[in-house]
């Protein structure tokens, strides 16, 4: 039986060989924005792991935007420098396609990194004034940000088009734009953190005029050989915060502006939210999205055995499947995967060697001897 999962698939003119995505995941081991050695192990071992695209982890677009002072950024020409040289020895031993998420935190910048206690970090431990749509905080005991201007609007919209510039010179293939998880883009599309007056805020397409406009202009700064997708939380799950309705609305205006495909999660706007979390919790959030749309979707959320995300692909529930806390755990998730589902998945020649006895095959184009 061929396996759903690891069929072939376009997005836009990206052909990726098959549907396990590798998720952005913020590793907060940058210094002043710029990759380094952690970066060129952990990526180097997700660009071995056979699945059909890398998304580098959210990256920001200025330095005020970066989620911990240990953010990898994208704003100036040391991050670009620093982020070749990576990319030039990951590519060394691998052509799976690399795109990136690009991303600017909002009011929940300037934290301390997850295994510091992530609280907001004050100007004497390092931290930095935050912005948002409005000047509430994300948290009840945090100070609230600056509400964006007209000129920091401008300024920031111009630091995500200065930043997809950035990616297309380090050849990288596709463009993730962060809408999700309580970070700035998502901040705007929900109640919970817009509480704007002007042509921004108040209803669903005034909170959405933003994002959109942030879209339009890295969409049209990139050449058409490089797609543009979107990461969306589908709800806050939180009473009166953005729901799935407001989800597949603004998809539908993706689409109509080129979008390539739809990342739909969920979560991250405000701390009293209370999700049910569980195995592929947010998967009929995808499923939503794109019966209502069309656009191609990737689910993401607890997705960890292969029956699993070849069930999601095959139903229809969603295009692709991206794993984050899974491939951390199994950097070689798509081999075993590939085994149990009777497929074939690209592996470096120096591994083929590994296959156990029941797995022989697995490896495409895998033949050699041992002396």
């Amino acid at each position: 039986m061929t396996s759903h999962l690891f069929s072939a698939i376009q997005l836009g003119p990206l052909a990726l060989a098959n549907r396990i995505i590798v998720s952005p995941m913020c590793q907060y081991s940058a210094e002043h924005g710029s990759a380094g050695a952690w970066h060129r192990v952990h990526l180097g071992q997700m660009a071995q792991s056979g699945a059909g695209l890398l998304i580098i982890e959210a990256t920001a677009v200025e330095a005020e935007g970066r989620i911990t002072p240990g953010c990898l950024g994208l704003y100036s020409d040391a991050n670009e420098r620093a982020l070749r040289a990576v990319l030039d020895d990951v590519r060394s031993f691998s052509d799976m396609p690399i795109g990136i998420q690009l991303s600017h935190a909002g009011r929940k910048a300037s934290s301390a990194r997850p295994w510091d206690g992530g609280q907001l970090l004050t100007l004497e431990q390092g931290g930095w004034p935050t912005v948002a749509p409005s000047a509430i905080a994300h948290g009840p005991h945090e100070v609230p940000p600056l509400a964006l201007d007209a000129a920091g609007l401008a300024r920031i919209r111009q630091a995500f088009v200065d930043a997809a510039n950035r990616a297309a010179r380090l050849g990288l293939q596709a463009v993730e734009l962060h809408c999700a998880h309580g970070y700035l883009l998502h901040q705007f599309l929900s109640p919970i953190a817009n509480g704007r007056k002007d042509g921004y805020g108040g209803s669903s397409d005034n909170r959405m005029r933003y994002p959109l406009e942030v879209f339009d202009a890295v969409r049209a700064a990139l050449p058409p050989s490089i797609p543009v997708g979107v990461r969306v939380s589908g709800m806050d799950w939180i009473d009166g915060g953005w729901d799935l309705e407001q989800t597949t609305a603004f998809a539908e205006q993706l689409k109509r502006r080129g979008c390539a495909w739809i990342d739909v999660s969920s979560g991250g706007i405000s701390p009293l939210q209370k999700i049910p979390v569980g195995p592929g919790y947010q998967v009929p959030l995808a499923q939503a999205v794109r019966r209502a749309t069309g656009l191609p979707t990737m689910a993401v959320g607890l997705i960890t055995e292969a029956h699993q995300a070849e069930a999601i692909v095959q139903k229809g529930d969603a295009d692709m499947v991206a794993l984050a806390r899974a491939m951390l755990w199994n950097p070689r998730w798509p081999w075993h995967a590939a085994a149990a589902l009777g497929a074939t998945v690209t592996a470096p020649p120096q591994y083929w060697r590994s296959e156990p006895r029941e797995a022989r095959g697995v490896f495409s184009g895998a033949s050699i001897g041992q002396r």
